[in-house]
């Protein structure tokens, strides 16, 4: 199993915007029903790209600065943090995995089978 790896609004920068590789950041809270189906999807997305794209989940309610910073208005909010100077992108609400998947072109990211 990989480990997702939780970002406060003081580890977000180190682990998010400088991170080595493309991170998926999970905007999400414990009372949000469609941010506990968003869970297992990301988890199948870590798997997958392990080694190659990270995970991140923040907590909205205990992190209040990051959602004021990135305008996080909805919940769950997924954003892909391609890195290289590239924007983040994101979508609100739930996605299953393949959709997340397509949405952010992570089959580009995706190792080599050895």
């Amino acid at each position: 199993m990989v480990e997702i790896k939780h970002a406060t609004d003081t580890t977000f920068d180190e682990l998010v915007l400088k991170a080595d590789r493309p991170v998926i950041v999970d905007f999400w809270a414990a009372w949000c029903g469609p941010c506990k189906l968003v869970g297992p999807e990301l988890e199948k997305l870590a798997e997958k790209y392990d080694g190659a794209v990270d995970v991140v989940k923040v907590d909205v309610d205990a992190n209040p600065g990051l959602s004021q910073k990135f305008n996080i208005m909805s919940i769950p909010t997924i954003a892909f943090f391609p890195g290289g100077g590239k924007q983040p992108m994101g979508v609100v609400g739930f996605q299953p995995a393949d959709q997340l998947e397509q949405r952010f072109g992570l089959p580009t990211y995706a190792k080599p089978a050895d």
